[in-house]
């Protein structure tokens, strides 16, 4: 699967009288990862939802500017906002199963979108939990609670969720906050292996994760985007002040 670039441009968005995104503008490239670093409240978790309309959940909010995605403007009243969010899946800080067996868990994206042969899901479920490196972990596990397994399988399974309606693009916010290292360690394995097939963009506060596993890196600081560029240029020669301060904990 080979995904899109997403433009942005020139996005500000507003929670009531309160700007959050400031004029941010970028061109996200396809099957690679794009890590959004910054200190909390920068707005990078605020841009991540705009890309799936996340933000339109809550009352008050409103935006200006685009975000192309194949040459439309996700942000168009116009959209399609249910195929919006088949194609571009959300990972969450905390893991997030539903109250399900594991096999449930996947199957339950495509049987919204009207998927019922049940050979097929049986197949879009063990495919899934293959590209989440989790198939072999629970391939005999299938009917058992998903709140069975670890954190760390959880986040995974979570990600198989995302990965089972085929999506283009996959959002990660913050995804490792909450694991220990050797989750942690598994999971930015996979997101590596990921970018193959998907473009991710992915939120962390943790410097040396972005500066492991991603492509390019994008900083923001009080809503604005200050530096966007490839992981090693933002790390090792930042062209911003502000950059090089955050990166080397001077502030943040």
């Amino acid at each position: 699967m080979v995904s899109s670039n997403i433009e942005c441009n020139n996005l500000s968005l507003w929670y009531e009288d309160s700007k959050a995104l400031d004029d941010v503008s970028m061109n996200i490239k396809p099957n690679r990862v794009t890590a959004l670093i910054g200190p909390s409240g920068c707005g990078k978790s605020t841009f991540l939802r705009c890309i799936n309309r996340m933000n339109d959940e809550i009352a008050g909010v409103r935006t200006e500017g685009s975000i192309i995605f194949e040459g439309e403007d996700i942000l168009s009243p116009k959209a399609d906002v249910v195929e919006l969010r088949r194609r571009v899946g959300m990972v969450f800080q905390r893991w997030n199963p539903f109250p399900k067996s594991i096999f449930d868990n996947i199957a339950y994206g495509p049987r919204t979108h009207g998927m019922k042969d049940k050979a097929r899901l049986s197949e879009i479920v063990e495919d899934a939990l293959k590209k989440a490196a989790l198939w072999d972990e629970v391939k005999d596990r299938l009917r058992e609670s998903a709140f069975s397994l670890s954190g760390g399988q959880q986040q995974r399974l979570c990600i198989a969720r995302a990965l089972a309606v085929e999506p283009d693009i996959l959002l990660m916010d913050e995804p490792a906050s909450a694991l220990d290292p050797i989750s942690t360690a598994k999971l930015e394995e996979l997101i590596t292996k990921l970018k193959q097939r998907y473009t991710v963009i992915i939120v962390t506060h943790n410097m040396q994760q972005a500066a492991r596993i991603s492509d390019f890196t994008a900083f923001f600081y009080m809503g604005k985007l200050i530096e966007f560029d490839t992981t090693n240029t933002i790390f090792t020669n930042p062209g911003e002040e502000r950059t090089e301060a955050y990166i080397t904990g001077r502030f943040g």
